[in-house]
């Protein structure tokens, strides 16, 4: 009985999802012709937009906003779940646009990061002025676009979900910000790489758009729950993205690996190793870090095997949560089977 209730839930998620999909591709296909209608060029910060949304993604914050909603009982033909959906995976295009600016990552999905694409347009047509100030101004601008856009799908949220959508889009923000000074300034305070590892990621992809698609169908009541599923799930999440970073494949994880390294970013993982181990703190003491060696010296101390151990746990204490979780058995078992989809992945 439970295979069967299990099997209509995901149908019911994918069939959701499907709607989402449709209303992003047609939304940035309007936007698209409207602005070439004004002149070609307008068409460009769209484009980069949608090239990036149709280059595929996990679609993890649609995906989870979308079963909150279904799980808190919600009416699979509301269309404002479809928008406040589709407006969260444009939130993260946007995020991904600016962080590959700030990052100075060349690539995303296999393809030239926004930025990159366009430095290399304009130096291939003499374009005046500086290729890498146009190449990151049409990225700046591009992200923008993918927020406006975001909130105009997401523009007909209740008020206990707009609330939810204002503290998602404000945690990104502060969270890229103290991810950049604590960088800069070289601090190793895991519990503060940890908060902003959760505020501006795990918080996002997970925790936000549960609570967003719960509030979306009116259930105020499963925020308990549902927050201690996604706090312990986007650390996990957050935790996994750095092992992909340290020690993973660029193939398989359709973007640059190291890259954290070669920002000098104070990872969960890379502050945990540095407290740790005395020689990874003496390698991260350096004025410029040498990436190759700190990467050997990881591998060395067998942080790896720590933080999975780690993941394992976080995992356990999101099932626990949504097990206790007043939603239908179907539903608990999916958030289940998400859980681990989240956590042991390779990209």
């Amino acid at each position: 009985m439970l295979d069967t209730a299990l099997t209509g839930a995901r149908r019911l998620r994918l069939s959701l999802m499907e709607r989402v999909e449709e209303r992003l591709r047609s939304f940035l296909a309007a936007e698209a012709t409207r602005w070439s209608r004004v002149d070609h060029r307008g068409e460009a910060p769209v484009e980069a937009v949608s090239a990036l949304v149709r280059a595929g993604g996990k679609r993890l914050r649609p995906a989870f906003c979308v079963t909150g909603f279904l799980a808190a009982g919600g009416d699979l033909g509301d269309p404002v779940i479809v928008g406040a959906a589709a407006g969260l995976e444009l939130v993260h295009a946007g995020a991904l646009i600016h962080d590959d600016v700030l990052d100075a990552a060349d690539s995303r999905r296999g393809a030239p990061a926004v930025h990159t694409r366009h430095i290399a347009e304009h130096r291939a047509r003499g374009w005046r002025g500086e290729s890498r100030r146009y190449g990151e101004g049409v990225a700046i601008l591009s992200g923008d676009l993918a927020s406006v856009y975001a909130g105009e799908l997401a523009g007909d949220l209740p008020p206990a979900a707009r609330r939810v959508w204002n503290e998602l889009v404000t945690e990104i923000a502060i969270g890229q910000y103290l991810d950049l000074a604590v960088a800069a300034e070289s601090v190793i305070e895991p519990e503060l790489s940890r908060w902003i590892a959760v505020c501006k990621s795990g918080r996002y992809s997970i925790h936000r758009p549960l609570l967003l698609g719960a509030a979306v169908a009116g259930r105020d009541d499963l925020a308990p729950e549902f927050a201690e599923y996604g706090e312990a799930l986007g650390e996990a999440f957050q935790l996994r993205d750095d092992l992909i970073d340290a020690f993973g494949d660029s193939r398989a994880a359709g973007k640059p690996v190291g890259n954290d390294l070669d920002q000098h970013k104070m990872t969960l993982l890379l502050a945990w190793a540095a407290q740790r181990d005395e020689q990874v703190r003496s390698l991260l003491d350096e004025p410029e870090w040498d990436t190759v060696r700190i990467r050997a010296r990881l591998a060395a101390t067998g942080i790896g095997d720590q933080v999975e151990r780690h993941i394992d746990d976080l995992v356990g204490r999101a099932r626990d949560a949504i097990a206790r979780a007043p939603v239908e058995a179907a539903w608990r078992t999916e958030l289940a089977e998400m859980a681990s989809e989240v956590a042991y992945r390779d990209r």
